[in-house]
């Protein structure tokens, strides 16, 4: 089998203008980025603003393994199938960041026939966004250390600066850095640190702003530190939100590429789901419900985070809401889960697989919970036996869930066909009745906690002394309505990695707890989180070359 890099290589793509016809788009309202990329005009957005917005389906999976779960994939061929059926089609996708690719979990362009293209220019610069945002944000480090520099008349406290620097790799060995050595005129001597792109504010800011004026009171709401009196300084009050919304600019508006098979894909912001909320821009979403019949989103990560973000975050901010979720596992993911190491998995074995099923059982009871109706799938491999297919078929449609197989990284949008027909179905003959997890007037304690008993299936909550006085601070400011944004591993329910399947009898950690003022939610820490990821011991971008004018090594 070829790999997902010469698979794209391969791929026949066609002009991205005669992608855009599809839905109505005309070439004049695309600022093209060569033949294959193009970003959407703030005229088109104007033009469409009025039209009855299409279908929404959420795709999102279970807490991923080692294994390999497939939701970008899935939600690529579930597109093209779509399309196939002669459906008008679409599908908004987040861009890729540049730590997994060359770290240790890769690209973000789907996999096997199911792929977004061009995957190269995709999975490293595309249009530039995350160089845009990861200046804007290192250009308010830079006037905020520069403004205490030339004589700190906002009273800024030294020790509580709360902006980051940032950049979009992984880099361990930035989290915790000292500025400001050297001479007096090198800066103030001083704690810092670096998150990644992905999980700076900025990034969440672009992809929940409605337009540049709302993006402008956004950035200008971030709180980069506080005074010595205990009040918040802002980038408003530095004067920076003109330059950065100036970096901004282009970034602002959506992207648009192509499946192998020609779907129109909106590919558009980037945020982690296991430290920000993990969706793409509301921008992107909203023109793909403009221009489309059905839109097929994703996620990032389990349900627990990127399911319930899209929900509690997205859908709560945006005011919109999916008519369908579909729920990706696949066998060997849940055999991983019942206990079996992943050079095991790929022989039968019915009893780990009834042991690992509550992972997805779970996940299930979760997604009821907002009231939209459910399409779990199965992301087929070939080493899948028939017992353990019925087994699971029968699993969840005991749980009142449609069904459905997907062979869609071997067969592209052809394998997504069964996929594809329940969804319609389910658009067709079932209706949402969406509700969010929480309310607004609820405290932030008891939104932390709501979502850690009903969603984690933990006990309860446990804070740190420093997290506490936060939490306490916060809603003393008036930021105790913003809806909370769970930063945890994913690779569980709980807060502890090691726990798979359907831990019982833990509590959540929290340790740190912040506001994103301009974002509109409250980061909450849990566990060994951290907001920096490092490389592995053997990170991907050792295998990534440049042979002729091929890229290859992107996986």
């Amino acid at each position: 089998m070829k790999t997902d890099i010469q698979i794209a290589q391969e791929a026949n793509m066609v002009h991205i203008k005669e992608v855009a016809k599809k839905l109505g788009i005309s070439e004049e309202e695309l600022d093209l980025y060569g033949k294959y990329k193009a970003k959407l005009s703030d005229e088109l957005i104007k033009r469409i603003e009025n039209k009855e917005d299409g279908k929404l389906v959420l795709v999102t999976a279970i807490n991923p393994t080692p294994a390999g779960e497939g939701k970008t994939t899935v939600t690529v061929g579930l597109g093209q199938a779509l399309g196939r059926m002669g459906k008008k089609a679409s599908i908004a996708l987040r861009e890729p960041s540049l730590g997994p690719c060359f770290g240790i979990k890769g690209g973000a362009a789907g996999g096997g026939y199911s792929q977004v293209v061009p995957m190269e220019d995709l999975n490293l610069h595309f249009t530039g966004d995350f160089h845009a945002i990861t200046s804007a944000n290192n250009l308010l480090a830079a006037m905020l250390d520069n403004h205490i520099q030339q004589g700190n008349t906002l009273n800024i406290d030294t020790r509580q600066i709360v902006w980051k620097r940032c950049m979009d790799m992984n880099d361990r060995a930035l989290r915790n850095i000292v500025v400001g050595l050297g001479s007096k005129m090198d800066g103030y001597v001083r704690e810092d640190h670096f998150v990644i792109s992905v999980a700076s504010e900025i990034m969440a800011i672009l992809c929940l702003a409605n337009d540049m004026e709302d993006l402008k009171v956004r950035l200008g709401n971030i709180i980069v530190a506080y005074s010595v009196e205990g009040n918040p300084v802002t980038a408003a009050d530095l004067k920076a939100v003109g330059a950065m919304a100036a970096l901004l600019k282009d970034a602002l508006k959506p992207n648009m590429i192509q499946t192998l098979e020609h779907t129109p894909a909106f590919v558009h912001g980037g945020p982690f789901a296991n430290i920000a909320h993990g969706c793409n821009s509301v921008r992107a979403t909203r023109l793909a419900l403009k221009l489309s019949d059905i839109v097929v989103t994703e996620a990032g990560f389990g349900a627990d985070l990127g399911a319930e973000k899209f929900m509690d975050i997205k859908c709560r901010k945006a005011g919109i809401s999916p008519d369908a979720i579909v729920l990706v596992a696949t066998v060997r993911a849940l055999k991983y889960n019942g206990g079996i190491l992943k050079p095991d998995l790929n022989h039968e074995n019915v009893d780990a697989l009834k042991k690992g099923i509550v992972n997805l059982e779970k996940h299930i009871e979760n997604l009821k919970q907002y009231g939209v109706p459910i399409v779990v799938t199965l992301n087929q491999f070939v080493t899948d036996s028939e017992a353990e297919l019925s087994f699971v078929k029968e699993f969840v449609e005991g749980m009142g869930c449609d069904f459905a197989l997907a062979k869609v990284w071997e067969k592209g949008g052809k394998g997504g066909l069964e996929l594809a027909g329940k969804v319609v179905d389910v658009l067709e003959n079932k209706k949402a009745d969406f509700r969010l997890l929480y309310e607004d007037n609820m405290s932030l304690e008891e939104k932390i906690n709501t979502i850690a008993v009903k969603i984690y299936g933990a006990d309860g909550v446990n804070y740190t002394p420093a997290a506490k006085k936060q939490l306490e601070k916060l809603a003393s400011l008036g930021y105790g309505s913003l809806p909370v944004c769970m930063a945890k591993t994913q690779y569980s329910l709980s807060d502890d990695q090691t726990k798979l399947g359907r831990p019982a009898g833990f509590e959540i950690s929290v340790r740190d707890v912040y506001v994103n003022a301009g974002a509109g939610f409250v980061v909450v820490l849990t566990g060994s989180i951290m907001t920096m990821p490092g490389l592995p011991k053997v990170p991907a971008a050792e295998a990534i070359d440049v042979v002729g004018d091929q890229i290859i090594g992107l996986f």
